[in-house]
């Protein structure tokens, strides 16, 4: 399988499930970062390093995923602000915080949350293993979690296919380059149908240095940006 390739590699993988409940349901969810039990022996069955959750529900759909996180030295991903443009149907709304005077928006409340559900679980690098989901697509917003959120990874989806640059990507990192992992999915597994080829011929090799060269490119031009 795909995750068993990334392991034997040693990749971290990420499962984007997106999962959000609560009590025993969140638990279950949980095993996805944690091992269970088969007929005595304790299992991974997922194989997964970190896993995306929703923070819809509240802290305490929060809180059995850190605490597996906790346990087992793996981590999770909060979505706070999306790539999706209808994201800001509901993440944009204003609320008042938690000190009834000033006005924020519910996404600076959901990066509150995750970083609050993270306090406990800081790593010799200053982060969390308790992160957040922030769009690409939102260069304004990124970088006012940046300032909000100092001690949260971001999982920073959205680059290449969805229309996002590594320009509008500075504001994401820390001051040293670090503190976000940027995704390209569909500009990186489709960069295929860049290639002056016919379908007819189109085979691994050429598919293999198709993928190669989007990683690469994406690369450099995160690099450049952060001055590396």
């Amino acid at each position: 399988s795909t995750v068993a390739f990334a392991k034997e590699k040693g990749m971290v993988v990420i499962g984007d499930i997106k999962r959000g409940d609560i009590g025993s349901t969140a638990e279950a969810y949980a095993a996805h970062i944690s091992p269970v039990d088969i007929f005595g022996v304790p299992t991974d069955i997922w194989r997964e390093d970190f896993i995306t959750v929703s923070a819809y529900m509240g802290m305490d759909s929060l809180e059995p995923f850190a605490r597996k996180a906790e346990e087992t030295g793996k981590g999770i991903f909060v979505l706070v602000k999306t790539s999706n443009p209808g994201g800001a149907d509901v993440q944009d709304l204003a609320i008042q915080d938690a000190d009834a005077v000033n006005e924020i928006l519910l996404y600076e409340r959901v990066g509150k949350l995750a970083e609050l559900a993270g306090a406990r679980l800081i790593g010799k690098c200053g982060y969390s293993s308790v992160g957040a989901v922030v769009g690409a697509t939102h260069e304004k917003e990124g970088a006012r979690l940046r300032d909000l959120l100092p001690r949260t990874f971001f999982l920073v989806p959205g680059f290449g296919a969805q229309g996002a640059s590594a320009e509008g990507l500075r504001g994401f990192f820390d001051v040293n380059g670090g503190g976000a992992a940027v995704n390209s999915s569909r500009g990186i597994t489709c960069a295929w149908k860049e290639l002056p080829l016919s379908p007819e011929e189109i085979d691994a090799d050429a598919l293999a240095v198709a993928v190669r060269s989007a990683a690469v490119a994406m690369k450099g031009s995160l690099e450049s940006v952060l001055g590396q």
